[in-house]
């Protein structure tokens, strides 16, 4: 009798966004099945091969299961194991485009991807963590990012209008010592 897989968290091995043309745009890779950056960039042709003239959104290669999610000129993948449970690792992949499409707020491009390198990697980490997937539901991926952009901006602001006030009333005290 043959025995399950033990369950684990660590559900997906890497997030991939690659151009219309197969090139890596953004590639995170979670786990050891692909360890070398030749492995990693032959294993991302194989699936570019597979998925860019088919309707397909699953496929199976090199032993992974890969789903595929289109947006404009950039085609997004996520990658978990074969025995994994596809509906999980669609619902990060959604999670993951949608995320996109909000925080950029148009359809994500391949120019628009590359000019907001930190904000998919910042959505990318509010998502999955190590190949554990940590949120699925976009508009609670959006409020996080949103909410740490504004309270850093303020924190900022707040911070540099001390010290420049600071420094104002420093020089306010200097002058009257000296009158």
């Amino acid at each position: 009798m043959e025995s399950l897989p033990d369950p684990t968290l660590y559900t997906v091995r890497a997030v991939i966004i690659l151009d219309q043309d197969g090139n890596r745009l953004v590639a995170k890779y979670y786990d050891c099945t692909f360890p070398s950056l030749v492995e990693q960039r032959e294993f991302e042709r194989k699936i570019f091969h597979k998925t860019h003239r088919s309707e397909s959104e699953v496929v199976l290669v090199d032993g992974v299961t890969a789903l595929c999610q289109r947006s404009a000129d950039v085609l997004c993948y996520i990658i978990g194991g074969p025995d994994e449970n596809e509906l999980m690792l669609l619902s990060a992949l959604t999670c993951l485009c949608e995320s996109l499409c909000h925080i950029l707020r148009k359809n994500v491009d391949r120019n628009l991807l590359l000019e907001n390198m930190d904000t998919v990697f910042l959505i990318l980490d509010e998502i999955i963590d190590q190949g554990v997937i940590l949120e699925c539901e976009s508009q609670k991926v959006i409020q996080r990012l949103n909410f740490k952009t504004v309270s850093e901006q303020a924190f900022g602001f707040v911070l540099f209008d001390y010290i420049a006030g600071s420094s104002e009333q420093r020089e306010g005290h200097r002058r009257s010592a000296l009158e």
